[in-house]
This record gives C-alpha cells, structure tokens and sequence, in this order.
C-alpha cells in the first residue's frame, strides 16, 4: 500500500476456486459502476463529502492527482487488480488514452449528503503532461505503483 496525502493503493488478492477467481468486495455506502470512455482526458474535481474506493474491471486508465501543485499519474490496470482510496480533499481527474473504454466499479464511502459541487469539475490550473501519463500505463507491468 502506498500512501500520498490521503491516498492508498492496494493490490488485492484473490482466492482461485475451480474456474472462478474470488477477489475481496469493498466496504461501501453506494457502489456505482462508472465507465471512462475511449481518448477521454477528464478535468479535476473534488470530493467534500465522500471517498472514491477505484477498482478497474476492464480496460486501463490513468487517475490523475493534484498534491502540493504537481500532478501525480497513477496507472490502473484490469491485469492488476487494485484499489485506489481518493479522500475528500484531493483534486483528481482521469485520462484514458486507449482506443476502448475504461469501466470501474467505485464503492463510495459516504461522510455525509453529497454536496452539489462534489461533481462539478475545477478545470486544470496547467495541463497534463500526456507523455508522463502515457510513460506510467507502459512502465505499469514492469514497476510497481509509487505516489509520491
């Protein structure tokens, strides 16, 4: 698990039966399913009110963070199972460079109402570097994920 201002990673683990392969569900208050559509480059938003808990099903994205006025690209990956908890506060956006969609399950911890401006996005007080987010979904399957 890998901790910057808040935010935690962990890969899961998984228990194989027969054909199945069973991976731990994530506590929540509501579970949405959200897809990222193909060469999307989201804006960031924030959450006052709730904790995103990010699980990819299919396909890959990067999640883009906001902390100490540097952005942070972290790769998430179907072939890597894992669960990334944004807490309220934290500026985030996404980006899915690939041809074909991103679907993920979001098991949202609710602290209290959502607030309607939980969902309006902030834009970006300077732009991506697409090649930085682009270097981490290729270096995804030969390093391990670090925030830093």
């Amino acid at each position: 698990m890998n901790k910057a201002r808040g935010i935690e990673i962990r890969y899961l683990e998984s228990i194989k039966g027969g054909m199945a392969q069973f991976f731990t569900p994530q506590a929540s208050n509501e579970t949405m399913l959200v897809q990222i559509a193909p060469n999307t480059i989201d804006d960031l938003f924030v959450h006052k009110s709730q904790t995103d808990q990010l699980l990819v099903v299919k396909g890959q994205f990067v999640l883009v963070t906001l902390i100490n006025k540097q952005y942070q690209y972290i790769p998430l990956s179907e072939k890597y199972p894992a669960v990334v908890k944004i807490p309220p506060g934290v500026l985030h956006g996404a980006i899915n460079i690939s041809s074909e969609p991103c679907v993920i399950v979001n098991a949202v911890l609710r602290h209290r109402e959502p607030q309607k401006l939980d969902y309006v996005t902030r834009g970006r007080p300077f732009p991506y570097d697409l090649a930085a987010a682009e270097a981490a979904l290729t270096n995804l399957e030969t390093t391990k994920i670090v925030v830093s």
